[in-house]
């Protein structure tokens, strides 16, 4: 039990010390940091190196390699990485466009808590993207997204107002306020 604390404890003492070179743009040292760490399963490591290479970061753009890293830390139940992955399906950067697959990775970050991801499935619910219309699912995604305080979730919340009647509106609330995020399975 000590030496699995006390690997925990280097891998995370490694991961910090990435987010610290990554926050003051020193991305090769971030990447030095973190690539060890993803390849020995570290899934929020995994998520950032998908970022890194999804914008080019201290790497070539590349748009494989950040749907790989991403998806490796989306199958570790990581929320970031989910919402990344599915905007990456939303719009087919590296892939071929596919809205069922990305709202399916919306919606299994979105069921965590991820605000981004909640925005994305109430936006793919309105606009019937990869799933059928339905302005009630529309809402009270958009609404638990805008208690995190998105901005757009706020601004669609107004959109769908105008959009529904005063007991659907009651309803998709009733619906978010009694909402539970779902916890998933998450690995280092």
């Amino acid at each position: 039990m000590m030496l699995w604390l006390c690997w925990v404890g280097a891998a995370w003492a490694g991961y910090e010390e990435g987010e610290e070179a990554y926050l003051q743009e020193d991305f090769a040292t971030a990447l030095t940091e973190w690539r060890p760490l993803a390849e020995e399963g570290n899934a929020e490591a995994q998520n950032m190196l998908g970022y890194m290479y999804r914008y080019g970061q201290g790497v070539s753009q590349d748009f494989e390699q950040a749907r790989l890293w991403y998806r490796r830390a989306a199958d570790l139940g990581n929320a970031r990485a989910q919402n990344n992955l599915g905007a990456m399906y939303r719009q087919g950067l590296g892939v071929p466009q596919d809205y069922q697959e990305a709202f399916r990775w919306f919606l299994r970050a979105a069921e965590q808590g991820n605000g981004g991801a909640q925005n994305h499935v109430g936006l793919m619910y309105y606009k019937g993207e990869g799933v059928q219309p339905d302005l009630m699912q529309a809402y009270m995604w958009a609404y638990l997204a805008a208690q995190q305080g998105l901005d757009p979730s706020i601004q669609a919340l107004d959109l769908l107002s105008q959009e529904m009647t005063a007991a659907q509106i009651n309803e998709a609330t009733d619906l978010a306020r009694k909402w539970k995020p779902k916890g998933e399975e998450f690995a280092l």
